[in-house]
């Protein structure tokens, strides 16, 4: 038996039929396959991601002005360029719900594997509840039926759209599709509108600390401002790697996987080009440094509201609204990835009749919408969040150089360019972005360090021992390590 698996996990048609790892037991947790092809998933990709063009970003021309945050954005894009070749290959050779847990899995082994989904989880459980209280504040400015920010719109948010996620994924990815297909056109027709006022010398408003080593007008606050801008960097990105996780509901996932990650990390880095560089351009780096709609704000200025405006504001709402349904499915699927496992409590695994993993969409939706009413924090979870994503980034991007080494004979349909010098790229730029967060907010680093260290004692004193030998990503790692031994004798 191999270690760490659970004892009573027997063979498919095993007397115990309920016994985990047998075929009842995989029965009740199985997703609806071939539900998505490559052009929704391609969709769901660039949804995870669209409500970071609308805000938050901006907030980065305040610890690095143009040139820092310009720079921060360059770099987190090659991160996540690095990162995305490498998922690629992984996904093509473990296409399963686990994603970066089933990869790490593999690599690093149990304690690796639980690492990088943990950090997956804190990601994609605290940005939902962040952008459910932007959502709110969203409503509440444009005066939508009168209702103002508060936890009856944040429960909205959370029941109406995890509801149409139980209804089904072809339905909700279809959905998710629509919105983020209006928020895309509404960056686009911005970018257009803010470039008739676009003025260079704009980009570099922002007054110079001359205490700050290497400050200039493009890095007001020197060098480290660089480095101070990463997280807000990354936001141009922040989620794309999940799209692995739909990997067990998706149409020929060995090809359609890949296409869909390199494709949607093309359309970010267009839209994030665009949008970042119309911006501050129209209206000065100072004037959208710290707005909460910056997009807003650099058509309007201190003016009246154009319909151009309104028009962006509206569309911002539906960026929010693609993000935070996506984010939703994305948490669900891996928390149902590591409960089929063992790795947390079995039964958030269970699927309804419509093949969704009912209760791993409503437990995070519980903890999600807890999380929001009570702290009416956005910009704190968002930044435990990306705490989060840079840890699972890592360690990610080192089970690709762990596989690329010691599995060599592999079979990879689809092969990262240049190897593992890519995801060794990916690995150093994302641990450089670990430490920004510290930089950036403490606090939130060291409660996100707390949840990570609160989970790690349940892995260690209990789910390590009750690990489901059955699941897909501990049989492709099981099955590795019977190769090896065999090799070895």
């Amino acid at each position: 038996m191999a270690q760490g698996t659970d004892p009573h996990a027997g063979p498919p048609g095993d007397a115990n039929p309920g016994a985990p790892g047998t075929d009842a037991y995989l029965r009740r947790r199985t997703l609806r396959r071939g539900s998505a092809g490559w052009f929704l998933l391609t969709g769901l990709g660039v949804a995870y991601v669209v409500s970071g063009d609308f805000s938050g970003w901006n907030i980065g021309l305040s610890e690095g002005g143009f040139g820092g945050l310009a720079a921060a954005m360059v770099l987190m894009g090659l991160m996540y360029a690095c990162l995305v070749f490498a998922l690629a290959e992984l996904s093509a050779i473990l296409p399963t719900a686990g994603g970066g847990y089933g990869f790490a899995r593999r690599a690093l082994g149990p304690w690796g594997g639980f690492l990088t989904g943990t950090a997956i989880l804190i990601e994609y459980i605290l940005a939902p509840a962040a952008i459910s209280l932007f959502i709110g504040d969203y409503v509440e400015s444009l005066g939508l039926f009168g209702l103002t920010s508060g936890w009856p719109v944040l429960l909205a948010c959370f029941a109406l759209f995890i509801g149409i996620h139980l209804w089904g994924v072809g339905e909700a990815l279809r959905f998710s599709l629509v919105v983020t297909a209006i928020a895309v056109a509404a960056l686009l027709v911005f970018a257009v509108g803010a470039f008739t006022e676009f003025d260079a010398d704009r980009l570099n408003d922002i007054p110079a600390d001359t205490t700050a080593f290497g400050s200039s007008s493009w890095l007001p606050f020197g060098l480290l401002g660089i480095w101070a801008a990463f997280p807000f960097g990354m936001w141009f990105f922040l989620g794309v790697e999940g799209v692995p996780l739909a990997a067990e509901e998706a149409k020929d996932p060995v090809r359609s996987l890949p296409r869909a990650l390199s494709l949607s990390l093309f359309v970010l880095v267009g839209l994030a080009l665009v949008t970042f560089v119309s911006a501050t351009g129209a209206q000065g780096a100072d004037a959208i440094k710290e707005a909460g709609n910056p997009l807003v704000v650099a058509l309007e200025g201190s003016g009246e509201p154009t319909a151009l405006s309104r028009f962006v504001n509206y569309a911002g709402l539906a960026g929010l609204v693609a993000s935070f349904f996506s984010l939703i499915f994305a948490g669900s699927r891996q928390l149902f990835a590591l409960s089929r496992a063992g790795y947390l409590p079995r039964f958030l695994s269970l699927t309804n009749r419509r093949k969704s993993p009912y209760l791993g969409l409503l437990i995070p939706g519980l903890i999600g919408f807890a999380l929001a009413a009570w702290s009416g924090d956005g910009g704190r979870m968002l930044n435990v969040a990306v705490f989060g994503a840079t840890i699972s980034y890592a360690l990610m991007a080192l089970s690709h150089i762990v596989l690329r080494r010691r599995e060599p004979e592999l079979p990879r349909p689809y092969r990262t360019p240049g190897g593992a010098f890519t995801s060794s790229v990916a690995f150093a730029l994302a641990c450089s972005a670990l430490v920004a967060t510290f930089l950036v907010d403490r606090d939130a680093a060291f409660i996100a360090l707390g949840v990570y260290g609160a989970a790690l004692a349940y892995f260690a004193l209990y789910s390590r021992h009750r690990l489901v030998a059955g699941a897909p990503e501990e049989e492709f790692a099981a099955l590795a390590a019977a190769e090896a031994e065999l090799a070895r004798d």
